[in-house]
């Protein structure tokens, strides 16, 4: 019989892909975590990992496992939490996917606007690429999420919410960082870094349209980093990032932000759902966000935060 434990720290290696960092993690030996992942293999009849001098790395194998396993973890822990709230008399849960930054902007303010409004509602957010959360949409392990375009999605219901402005992201010391905005003109020839995961791959592809619409080829570098480490780099000269407006309400040291001129520099965020789900709390938060959209004002392209 598999165990739970085993699979779940397989996906802390795979995360880090380090043994020795899973184990610090887990506070543990990494002797100890390298046997279980070992006897989960064994267990399996497969490799999930390549292991040598430079590091390890996921197999085939190993990627389909452990991607199906997230999923079915993910699955448990709602079931635990669902069983947690009636226990305590929660009045339902609901299963959010999210893609831009809570630190302003639409998206935080409906999230605060609900859980005050209905409290005793459990709440589970999610981060993830626009791909992952219409897998897990699909597969009823989301009842809503909110990914960037305009989008017709098979077998799903969409709306347009709201906007945001793009911003650059700037070392302070950038020869466009004392400007009110720039355009894509100025930023042609940049070098343009992005993160591996969500959103850095939405990222990558606006930048490649935006500056092959100038008749150029950008320069994008990608790095296994997290939004917050993307910024640090940024102010360290490794090159800039686009951030979209929610995001600027946090501040990074050494780093500025700058709104993006055109009109086409203005992500529509669409929230996308399954039609035949009647779960009540989803209802409601529908409702909410829908009634909060037909007042949201319009981008403001002056805003910029140094």
């Amino acid at each position: 019989m598999v165990k739970l434990a085993s699979i779940s720290q397989a996906l802390l290696v795979a995360e880090h892909l380090s043994f020795s960092r899973a184990a610090q993690v887990l506070g543990i030996r990494q002797s100890a975590v390298s046997r279980r992942v070992r006897a989960l293999e064994d267990k399996l009849g497969v490799s999930l990992f390549e292991r040598d001098a430079s590091g390890v790395r996921l197999t085939e194998a190993g990627r389909r496992f452990l991607e199906r396993s997230r999923s079915a973890l993910a699955e448990i822990d709602h079931a635990v939490k669902g069983a947690g709230n009636a226990g305590r008399g929660a009045e339902g849960a609901i299963r959010i996917g999210i893609l831009s930054s809570l630190s302003g902007g639409f998206a935080r303010e409906l999230l605060r606007t609900y859980r005050e409004t209905y409290p005793a509602i459990a709440i589970d957010v999610v981060e993830g690429s626009a791909s992952e959360h219409l897998a897990r949409i699909n597969e009823r392990l989301l009842d809503i999420a909110f990914v960037t375009g305009t989008l017709s999605v098979p077998h799903c219901d969409t709306a347009v919410l709201w906007e945001a402005r793009v911003f650059a992201v700037l070392p302070e010391r950038h020869r466009l960082a004392d400007e009110d905005k720039v355009d894509w003109e100025a930023l042609r020839n940049e070098h343009f870094i992005v993160s591996r995961d969500a959103p850095g791959p939405v990222i990558h592809d606006y930048v490649v349209r935006r500056v092959a619409d100038l008749g150029y080829s950008p320069s994008v570098e990608r790095f296994d980093v997290g939004r917050e480490t993307l910024m640090h780099l940024v102010a360290l000269g490794f090159g800039i990032s686009f951030i979209s407006e929610a995001g600027t309400a946090t501040r990074y040291p050494e780093v500025g932000f700058r709104p993006l001129a055109t009109a086409e520099d203005v992500l529509p965020y669409s929230a996308v759902w399954l039609p035949g789900n009647d779960n009540p709390a989803f209802r409601r938060f529908l409702s909410l966000a829908r009634s909060m959209a037909l007042v949201q004002p319009a981008p403001v392209a002056s805003q910029a935060a140094s």
